[in-house]
């Protein structure tokens, strides 16, 4: 594997310090992920711009981070999935729930049951989404419009989840708490 910088707000290009500095003011700390990203400051760009998008759509704060959770798990990506633990204890979700997300296990909560598998049969198929898969989706009370954003939630995770594989991003020690490894 590429040693690839892991980089500070002074180490950073200067395309990527603004964007470092306002997620470290934004989170109490520099994530890692981050600080990988800077080296190519227009990933670091699209990913933190997409990022905010997908907080727009009509999904939940619960069900958004359960969507990123699942795709983080089932790509393997340790990183991610104790970050999205994180982000989904910040939104509300209860610890058997976030077990059941982390352990790839379907939720007893219908709603992210669905959300979750969803997402996950997305990612799996890379987009080419069986009709059953989408008529599931929607009679659990979902519309066409949540389909499409959970293309977001795939995108997003391919962006991080590639960049974390790829430059073999370290777990921080604020998430080390939260750390997962796809025997968990």
């Amino acid at each position: 594997m590429a040693d690839f910088p892991l980089h500070t707000t002074d180490s950073a290009p200067e395309a990527a310090k603004a964007n470092l500095q306002a997620a470290e003011k934004r989170m109490g700390f520099l994530p890692n992920i981050f600080a990988k990203m800077a080296e190519a400051p227009t990933l670091l760009e699209a990913y933190l711009t997409l990022d905010g998008i997908y907080a727009k759509t009509s999904l939940s704060p619960v069900e958004q981070q359960a969507a990123l959770l699942a795709i983080s798990a089932d790509n393997q990506c340790s990183f991610c999935v104790a970050a999205h633990t994180g982000g989904i204890k910040k939104a509300g979700a209860d610890d058997e729930l976030i077990k059941d997300l982390r352990s790839r296990k379907t939720p007893n909560d219908a709603k992210i049951a669905a959300v979750t598998r969803f997402a996950r049969h997305l990612n799996a198929q890379r987009g080419w989404a069986e009709q059953t898969e989408i008529d599931a989706f929607l009679e659990a009370g979902f519309s066409h419009q949540q389909i499409l954003e959970l293309v977001i939630a795939c995108a997003l995770k391919t962006l991080s989840n590639y960049t974390n594989h790829v430059a073999g991003t370290p777990l921080n020690e604020e998430l080390k708490p939260l750390a997962w490894t796809a025997d968990d």
